[in-house]
């Protein structure tokens, strides 16, 4: 059978580890293992300050402990919601695995530091990108943006492409996980983890 082919699989509770996390890591390496095209696009939802949402699909830069974490230019629409509302969530699906992660929680400012370690792994391209581009603002048009790519691109020849100013990223620090399986005539599998007080998780079946 071909590796990416969906097939009847079952989430039963014996299944599910007692931290979300360590649930979310073996997912996501089998989605890895099984092929699945960019398995780190992660839709990530905000909200302004009168809550007016918006849906974006970011890339799921890392994932630990301390929560979930992508990059952007902090002068973009999701950094502006960020600021003003630090409530998000967030949707991943792999659909291989007929699967999908959902959490939410609090978005945190991440260290400089680690932002620009996360800059110097994208792509020299991606790079110029980021300062050719005021994300989420009007332009003039397309040669306006080719413009400040080749002026960007003949400002920095070489490899050493340095992170903007503008560029920083966010950790979303889950509250709620919900695991999704899905499985014949609808009769999905899926559970949610939700942090108690003390900080421990509570897991309960959910109709699909």
């Amino acid at each position: 059978m071909d590796a990416r082919a969906p097939r009847d699989r079952n989430l039963s509770r014996r299944d599910l580890h007692p931290d979300p996390v360590e649930r979310f890591r073996r997912w996501y390496r089998e989605a890895e293992e099984a092929g699945v095209e960019a398995p780190d696009a992660m839709a990530l939802a905000t909200a302004s300050a009168d809550g007016g949402p918006s849906v974006r699909h970011v890339i799921l830069r890392a994932f630990d402990e301390r929560g979930f974490a992508f990059c952007t230019d902090l002068g973009s629409r999701k950094a502006r919601d960020l600021a003003r509302n630090p409530r998000a969530a967030a949707v991943l699906y792999w659909r291989e695995l007929a699967r999908q992660v959902s959490l939410a929680g609090r978005a945190v400012p991440m260290d400089r530091e680690e932002a620009e370690a996360s800059f110097r792994a994208r792509p020299r391209g991606a790079r110029l990108a980021a300062w050719a581009s005021p994300q989420s603002a009007p332009i003039p048009g397309r040669r306006w943006l080719e413009a400040r790519f080749a002026e960007a691109d003949a400002r920095f020849p070489g490899e050493d492409v340095p992170a903007p100013p503008s560029w920083g990223g966010y950790r979303i620090v889950p509250d709620a996980f919900e695991f999704w399986q899905g499985r014949p005539h609808r009769l999905h599998d899926r559970f949610r983890y939700e942090r108690g007080p003390d900080g421990t998780w509570r897991i309960e079946r959910l109709g699909p």
